[in-house]
């Protein structure tokens, strides 16, 4: 029998989620639905385990960790890729790592909930309304202001199309875009102090690398509008925290509406939390009955593939692919 235990289940909801009777017969499956950074506590928890089913960038697995683990034999990863495992330490060991797909438009969905947030100010009138007051703020137009893309990949791409609906001017900006692919959104490129000095609102979509970590810092802050929002649901460290923490502060920007950060779960006494022009949610973008659908259902499939020595879906882009290395 093989022991799977599946990790930072924090809904305790996985086994909802794809076909794990079918594994059951094959293997004694346990989840944990509490989080651990501590690499001894990791060690003297996961050591038992020959497959673990892990959902990406929760749980670090680097190579210090790894070489505790005599154990294991398979990680099975949620998402396509995992910047949280050390997949040169996992060649050297031996241990299969495989992927799933994800959801093209969970992401984009949230940060339009975000944006509507913000705009309307919708935390204020819920507190006011259950508090029992009416009407305590002026809210924002959409129609006709502009929106900033940084980054135009799928969920850059899906925000862009529900801003045309809401009849909004779309920018662009990435490293690597071209004014042609760009147009081929119905969106105008334009290089990043541009977009910046110009957008209403500024919302992140670009893979979290070395060239991307700070890619948002004090200058380009600085750079928006005091009436603009930054919206960031790709991942924390693309936004520098201090700078933004002053930004926000001292008013040099509206508001921010935030999902990801630099360490995860949130410290329960991070400034961000304290913020009254910050609204922010715990890492939720992906976290839809769709996307888990996907993730736990496809993990299924690779643990009893793997199983019954049949191919897996690998992991399609990993830590070494896109130069993270994690800072927590």
């Amino acid at each position: 029998m093989h022991k799977i235990a599946v990790l930072d289940d924090f809904q305790n909801v996985s086994m909802n989620f794809g076909n794990w009777a079918a594994l059951r017969e094959h293997a004694e499956i346990t989840v944990y639905r509490d989080h651990i950074d501590d690499e001894d506590e990791l060690v003297e928890r996961l050591l038992p385990y020959d497959v673990l089913c892990v959902m990406r960038e929760r749980t670090w697995f680097r190579r210090s960790l790894l070489e505790r683990l005599p154990n294991l034999k398979m990680i099975a990863s949620t998402g396509p890729w995992n910047a949280a495992i050390d997949m040169d330490a996992t060649d050297d060991l031996g241990v299969v790592v495989c992927g799933t797909g994800t959801s093209l438009t969970a992401a984009s969905e949230l940060t339009w909930a975000l944006i509507l947030a913000a705009a309307r100010n919708l935390p204020r009138e819920f507190d006011s309304f259950r508090k029992g007051g009416w009407q305590v703020s002026v809210g924002a137009d959409l129609h006709g202001k502009t929106l900033g893309l940084i980054g135009l990949g799928y969920t850059g791409a899906a925000t862009a199309r529900i801003a045309h609906a809401f009849g909004m001017k779309t920018l662009a900006w990435s490293q690597n875009m071209t004014a042609e692919s760009a147009a081929k959104l119905g969106v105008q490129y334009v290089p990043k102090d541009e977009l910046l000095a110009s957008s209403d609102i500024v919302s992140i979509h670009v893979r979290l690398s070395d060239r991307t970590r700070d890619l948002v810092a004090a200058r380009e802050l600085a750079l928006m509008k005091p009436s603009a929002y930054l919206i960031n649901t790709a991942r924390g460290p693309i936004v520098s925290e201090e700078a933004l923490i002053d930004a926000l502060r001292s008013r040099a920007i509206a508001g921010a509406a935030i999902d990801v950060y630099e360490r995860e779960p949130l410290p329960p006494d991070h400034p961000f939390r304290s913020l009254d022009n910050l609204l922010a949610t715990s890492h939720v973008g992906y976290v839809t009955d769709g996307s888990y659908e996907i993730y736990y259902g496809e993990s299924v499939e690779n643990i009893r593939a793997w199983i019954d020595g049949h191919p897996i879906r690998r992991l399609t882009s990993t830590q070494r692919e896109i130069g993270y290395e994690s800072k927590k």
